[in-house]
């Protein structure tokens, strides 16, 4: 059996067992008149609380966003990320120069994060191979080929997988064109595809993508127009967060929207990509491809161990904070800024935003921005 049928037969059997657990279900609720016991209360409960929370749509890529929505959905169901296509790295950049598929890496973490079993989840779709073909391959961007394989089309496969693992919320590449990301450096040079501006991203002058009308999708459009909250980041600016927003018909929802515009500023700059940035040559990038800067800007305020500063150091990191000047001059533009204890240590290893505090107050904002409505 190949590889791609025994990922077909593994969903084709997942989605079997889904079924007969339904059915079986129903079959007991038929048959079987017993009134719910109280751990169903409590989860009845708990999924009409997530299911009246605010329309969330979260724009980026990698580890920031996916850190961002395992927070959000414990506060709403109505979640929808929209994720860049641009990776090229690891698994999802073989998997795209062998089979022609839009990179599922990114795409993966994110459905793992709303998983309602995120923890059983993460074990099986982030399992990696380690010998054979398909060494270096996760599980996951493997079944995302199969599933797209199966149907013919990147975003049915993906969207038919939300439904298959019930997560909280949606998870949408930006387009399914095959869009290539490329920039210009201060001496003049083309840089061409994700590693390459990466590695240039602080030399930039001009970032594109090609083709240079590729249109996002149908749902991403929706979401935009129902959304109580938009979010851009946390995430690599020029690799996951900018790539989105190239995209001229997301530029120009996000312009005209009504809802608020939420900036998540980074907790460190990233080596090469924004080595010498502050928050708001960040926000400078975003403003000049927008036509407008964003509603709020969430800032992180707790100081970062000397250990992380010292290690991070080494490879060209450093923490970004807010200067007083640098708030007077966002908020003179029309930006409110917000502090927050928003660094977390991850594994007594990592930098991560703490996803609980930056959750609590999009939902604050979403509750203000209502309040104002009524």
């Amino acid at each position: 059996m190949t590889t791609l049928s025994f990922i077909s037969a593994f969903l084709a059997a997942f989605a079997l067992g889904g079924a007969c657990a339904y059915f079986a279900s129903r079959r007991r609720v038929k048959f079987i008149r017993k009134p719910p016991a109280p751990r169903h209360i409590m989860s009845n409960a708990l999924e009409y609380r997530l299911s009246m929370g605010p329309r969330v749509v979260a724009i980026g890529g990698g580890t920031g966003l996916s850190t961002l929505l395992s927070g959000l959905k414990g506060f709403t169901r109505n979640i929808t990320a929209v994720v860049a296509v641009t990776d090229e790295g690891g698994s999802s950049g073989r998997l795209r120069q062998e089979w022609g598929v839009l990179p599922p890496g990114d795409i993966r973490n994110c459905i793992v994060a709303l998983a309602e079993n995120g923890s059983a989840l993460t074990s099986l779709l982030n399992y990696r191979f380690d010998r054979g073909e398909l060494k270096g391959h996760s599980l996951g961007n493997i079944i995302i080929l199969a599933a797209t394989e199966l149907m013919g089309d990147f975003q049915r496969a993906v969207l038919e997988l939300n439904k298959l693992l019930a997560i909280r919320g949606q998870v949408l590449p930006v387009t399914t064109e095959n869009v290539v990301l490329k920039g210009r450096t201060a001496d003049g040079n083309i840089v061409t595809g994700e590693l390459q501006v990466s590695d240039n991203g602080s030399r930039l002058t001009e970032l594109w993508i090609e083709p240079s009308d590729a249109e996002p999708v149908d749902p991403v459009i929706a979401a935009f127009g129902d959304a109580d909250v938009i979010v851009l980041g946390p995430g690599s600016h020029f690799t996951s967060v900018m790539p989105n927003l190239l995209l001229p018909g997301v530029a120009k929802l996000l312009k005209e929207a009504t809802a608020p515009i939420v900036y998540i500023a980074n907790l460190m700059t990233q080596p090469k990509e924004t080595e010498g940035m502050n928050i708001l040559s960040h926000i400078d990038w975003i403003a000049g491809v927008l036509g407008r800067v964003p509603d709020y800007v969430l800032a992180n305020e707790s100081a970062v161990p000397a250990e992380f500063i010292s290690r991070y150091g080494k490879i060209g990191a450093e923490p970004l904070y807010l200067s007083a000047k640098e708030e007077n001059y966002l908020e003179s533009l029309g930006s409110k800024v917000i502090y927050g204890d928003y660094c977390e240590i991850r594994n007594g290893k990592y930098l991560r935003h703490n996803a609980q505090n930056l959750s609590e107050t999009i939902m604050e904002i979403s509750r203000t921005r209502q309040k104002g409505l009524e």
